[in-house]
This record gives C-alpha cells, sequence and structure tokens, in this order.
C-alpha cells in the first residue's frame, strides 16, 4: 500500500516538473523573442546581432551556411564584377549562387556586386533580378562594393578607388536603384564603402550622403582607409559620424573579433548593426558569442569550444563544401580554412604545412584522429 502511494506521489511529482518546465521553457523562448531587436533594410527584416562579411576567396556557399548556422543575422556573397556578368562569364556568375541549404535558416541572403560603370551595373542587376520569385537564388538585398582595396579592383576604378569619384559613385547607386525599381522587385541596393582613400581625404560622410540620395537603402563603413588596407586601427569614430549624418541603416565594421568588441561597437557608434569579417575565419561560433551576448545577456567573453567540438565544426565545415563543390575542388580551397580552424593548438605551425597539402577527405580525418586519437573515422 504504502509502495503504491509513493510511486503516485512520484509519478505526481513527474508530471508537474515536466509541464512546469515545458512552461518555463515557453516563457524562455517567448523572452527571447520580445529581447530580440530587428533592423528593417527596406523591407527586410534583419536581426541585430552580427552579419557576415562579403569575403572574396573566403566567402563561399559553404562558409556563409556555417555563419548562418552558428548566428549570423544575414550573410552577403563573394564580390563580383558587373561587368564579368554582363558578359556572360559563367565562373563570374556561379559567385552568385545562393543555395537551398542558405534558405533553410529563414534568415537573408544577399549578393555583392563590383564595377565602374553605371550601364553595366544596372545591367548586372537585371541579370541577378532575373530569377523566378520563388526562387532560392533571388537574393534579398544587392551590394555594392565601393570598399575593396585590392590594386587589381581599384586598377578598374572600381572598389575604394570610386571614393575618389563621389559623383560616378552616386551615378551608380542610382542606375541600380532604378534598374531594381524598373523591374518592380522590391529588393534594396545597399553599398558598402571605407572612410576614404586616405587620412588626408576623409569623405565616408560625403559619400553615404550621395548614397543615401540615389537610393541606396543601407550603407556599410569598413573603419579603415584605402590606403591602409587591413593594418592600424578602424576609426570608428567615423562610423559614428556618419551614423549621425544619414536617414538609412549604417552597418559598422572593422575591428571586431569578439562578442566584447561587437557590443563596444554598438555602444560607441550607434550603428544599426555590426559586420564580422576575417575575425570569423575558422571561428564560425564568433556569431553564436554575440548572439548570446545580445539575446541571452550572457557574458561577452569568447566561449572557445574544446579542441574536439573546434575539430568536428572543422570536419562538418569540409563535408559540406565536398557536397557542394565536389571532393577535388573542395579540399585544395578548404587547405586555408583548415590552417585557421587549428590556429593557436599545440603544435600548429608544423600542423598548417601539412594543411596546405590536403586532397582528399581521408586526409582531414586522419590528421584529426592524430590530434584526438579516441576519434577514428
Amino acid at each position: 500500500m504504502f509502495v503504491e502511494t509513493g510511486r503516485r506521489i512520484n509519478y505526481f511529482l513527474k508530471y508537474v516538473f515536466l509541464k512546469n518546465y515545458c512552461i518555463l521553457k515557453l516563457f524562455m523562448i517567448y523572452c527571447l523573442m520580445c529581447t530580440m531587436k530587428y533592423v528593417y533594410i527596406k523591407n527586410v527584416k534583419i536581426a541585430k546581432t552580427a552579419v557576415s562579411a562579403p569575403l572574396a576567396d573566403v566567402g563561399d556557399a559553404a562558409f556563409r551556411i556555417m555563419a548562418k548556422r552558428f548566428g549570423a543575422a544575414y550573410s552577403i556573397g563573394e564580390m563580383t564584377s558587373a561587368k564579368g556578368l554582363v558578359f556572360g562569364d559563367k565562373k563570374t556568375a556561379e559567385l552568385l549562387k545562393i543555395t537551398e541549404l542558405e534558405r533553410e535558416f529563414g534568415t537573408p541572403a544577399a549578393v555583392q556586386l563590383f564595377g565602374s560603370e553605371p550601364e553595366s551595373m544596372a545591367k548586372a542587376v537585371e541579370i541577378v533580378l532575373s530569377h523566378p520569385h520563388d526562387s532560392p537564388e533571388l537574393p534579398d538585398i544587392i551590394d555594392i562594393n565601393a570598399g575593396c582595396p585590392v590594386n587589381k579592383v581599384v586598377g578598374t576604378g572600381a572598389g575604394s578607388a570610386l571614393m575618389k569619384t563621389p559623383r560616378l559613385f552616386g551615378e551608380i547607386v542610382s542606375s541600380a536603384v532604378k534598374a531594381a525599381e524598373s523591374l518592380n522587385k522590391s529588393v534594396p541596393i545597399t553599398v558598402k564603402i571605407r572612410t576614404g582613400w586616405d587620412s588626408g581625404s576623409i569623405n565616408a560622410v560625403e559619400i553615404a550622403k550621395i548614397a543615401e540620395s540615389a537610393g541606396a537603402a543601407a550603407i556599410t563603413v569598413h573603419g579603415r582607409t584605402r590606403t591602409q588596407m587591413y593594418s592600424g586601427k578602424a576609426d570608428w569614430g567615423v562610423i559614428a559620424e556618419l551614423k549621425n549624418a544619414v536617414n538609412i541603416p549604417v552597418i559598422g565594421n572593422g575591428d571586431v573579433d569578439s562578442a566584447k568588441s561587437c557590443m563596444e561597437m554598438y555602444r560607441q557608434t550607434g550603428c544599426d548593426l555590426v559586420m564580422v569579417g576575417r575575425a570569423s575565419f575558422g571561428r564560425p561560433w564568433i556569431f553564436r558569442d554575440i548572439q548570446n551576448c545580445i539575446t541571452k545577456g550572457e557574458s561577452p567573453m569568447e566561449s572557445a569550444p574544446s579542441l574536439k567540438t573546434r575539430l568536428g565544426i572543422m570536419k562538418e565545415h569540409i563535408e559540406l563544401s565536398v557536397k557542394l563543390k565536389g571532393e577535388r575542388v573542395a579540399m585544395r580551397e578548404f587547405r586555408k580554412h583548415a590552417a585557421w580552424y587549428i590556429k593557436g593548438i599545440h603544435g600548429a605551425a608544423a600542423l598548417r604545412a601539412e594543411c596546405m597539402s590536403l586532397e582528399t577527405l581521408d586526409d582531414i580525418n586522419r590528421l584529426i584522429t592524430r590530434l584526438i586519437p579516441e576519434e577514428v573515422y
């Protein structure tokens, strides 16, 4: 009798606990939804966490998918030549492809174009927007690059060279906006710039106002000049000044390498969104850290995963890349990613050389097994 009564009491307590646990979990989800803030770029709703930057020769579909899996608010594809697209170059068109896998996360996907001619930019926008309304390849946002500092881009008058030709820059943005509007597409046109060409020509505010007047829906500013490339310190003061000068969303970029620095950029500049670039190389979990810091109030300190977890993430990334590109191409392109993933671990210098000779998935599996003997593939 006492045993049966005890059993019934035990079942009752378990039922009450489970019911209350479910209610508590639902309440926590509700609170998370309430605390999440959003930014609108025209009609596109974006969580106010962190954006995955456009990264030439790095930010392919697999990289973007990993960033989204760990909480990136939205991703931007690799910089693509407007003229190359207009001329029908197949490799150029491939850079603009947005996969079904990227769409599974329900977050926006953008593409980025560069060029120095308004006419070719307009035609490129028309090509990008030629996909059916329900196609995964129709981007949510088209970004125009006016910030790339590399010689092969700047030498054509594109990228950050446009910081020196404000009138041409405005014509390019205007042509892209009009091309999108002519197709009755609601896809917003955004731009990415730098603070200026050099320290003697800081004109980001002027360029931003031109972009806004030309119809740009948002502007990203990297806090360095072209001549700085990626050296020195990003000037967040210019980002703050620009934010106060325009009425469209401003996305801050430069020297954000942790949840702590992300929160600091939001605080110091008042920007609407923060963009993370090189700091996500081999560290897609930086987006999770930022998301948790903003939505859950967690400490902004990096929650560095264990070696086993890190290598598991690396394996997931390479397998995804192989699925999308095939083993031969994917493995060669993944070599630099593998080196980034193992950065900081014991013996990384010697391992980096091995990473640069990876040819097959078996090579990756052997590397992981050697680092973590219990993981046998």
